[in-house]
């Protein structure tokens, strides 16, 4: 298989030549004209930082690429899904605030925001994919029904996948919160029944009426009837439907990569990563720490696992920013940065799933512009 090609630029500018400028020759460079847009709705998938969090991508970035399709004849929108977790992101009303409140608003981006997965993220559409671990994919609505996808990926660290870039942006950050619960657990949801306040809303709202009350007037699940599809912890505000985390990281990994092949199915995609600001930790905190690394540069290509590898190996290459976590936590420089802060976590085995299931090859030819 040939290499893909993964375009690069660096952070360094002068007069008549700023980011903004970089970004669009980059974009242009790496084929993102190639696609047609005329009359297309091109989904831009992008984390909208969670409220308080000041390292995800500046919305200026944004613009440039929003703009771009227009020029094109597109019809772009900015989007996300809601989040699994309690947080300001966890439903629509909520989600909306922060992305506009963090610049994501049309004023800065010329561009509207559309919460990808509806209200409570319970808007998705089921995508046959028959992957290993996924025979289908709960994919938030308004990319699933989307012509393009056009994803924008603050690479940093992550917890769970050892770091966040396109494969995570586009997997987990696409799912409904029923499919980012199939995604980080292997078991069926839980009732904490201290929380239940006896609304009823998940028994009204459980497809296969595996939930009813028990003598208590508390919600109970009936594990013969439940199928695990996340609904009750989607639609319940008091935190009492949970899930349990327990999908190990190599697994989760995995299911991301199926998932960004369901997103991915039948579209015209393009992909940009930002290697800045490299956190140790995702923008779904409510914090960010010191950057691992200094800013790197901008990367985009038509393939998003060569991408990803491209982008890690660019800050495995460069030493340690003091004051990280890296020279707090005894890193010695030559090992994998993302491995050293989370080392029950595997990137690897999610990349090598997406070149086994056919969405990219980890195999590239960098191009500095």
């Amino acid at each position: 298989m040939a290499k893909s090609k993964v375009f690069f630029t660096d952070l360094n500018t002068k007069p008549g030549n700023n980011l903004t400028d970089k970004l669009k020759h980059l974009i242009v460079s790496a084929g993102a004209g190639d696609l047609d847009y005329k009359d297309k709705f091109a989904a831009v998938k992008i984390h909208f930082g969670e409220w308080g969090n000041l390292a995800y991508i500046r919305p200026n970035y944004a613009r440039v690429v929003v703009d771009f399709i227009a020029e094109k004849g597109g019809r772009p929108f900015l989007t996300d899904a809601n989040t699994l977790y309690v947080g300001k992101r966890a439903n629509a009303v909520d989600h909306l605030w922060t992305a506009h409140a963090n610049g994501f608003n049309y004023l800065a981006t010329n561009c509207n925001v559309i919460i990808a997965d509806g209200l409570k993220g319970t808007e998705y559409r089921e995508i046959e994919i028959n992957q290993k671990h996924c025979k289908t994919a709960k994919i938030a609505s308004a990319i699933a029904d989307s012509d393009i996808v056009i994803s924008l990926n603050h690479f940093k660290g992550h917890e769970m996948t050892g770091f966040g870039g396109a494969l995570k942006n586009l997997g987990m950050g696409s799912g409904s919160r029923g499919g980012k619960m199939e995604m980080h657990s292997a078991s069926k949801p839980k009732i904490e029944k201290e929380k239940c306040v006896s609304c009823g809303v998940c028994v009204k709202n459980c497809s296969q009426k595996a939930i009813s009350f028990d003598s208590a007037k508390k919600a109970s699940i009936n594990y013969d009837l439940c199928i695990g599809c996340g609904q009750c912890v989607a639609v319940c505000m008091f935190d009492s439907a949970q899930v349990v985390w327990n999908e190990g990281a190599e697994n989760c990994t995995e299911k991301i990569s199926e998932y960004t092949l369901a997103v991915l199915k039948d579209k015209q995609h393009f992909h940009v990563n930002f290697i800045m600001n490299v956190s140790p930790n995702c923008d779904c905190w409510g914090h960010n720490d010191v950057a691992i690394v200094r800013d790197i540069g901008i990367a985009a290509s038509k393939d998003p696992v060569a991408l990803d590898v491209a982008c890690a190996d660019m800050v495995n290459s460069s030493a340690m920013a003091s004051g990280s976590v890296l020279e707090t936590t005894g890193y010695t420089e030559g090992k994998d940065k993302f491995n050293h802060i989370y080392p029950n976590t595997n990137w690897k085995s999610g990349i090598n799933h997406a070149v086994e299931i056919g969405i990219g090859n980890k195999e590239y030819e960098l191009i500095k512009i």
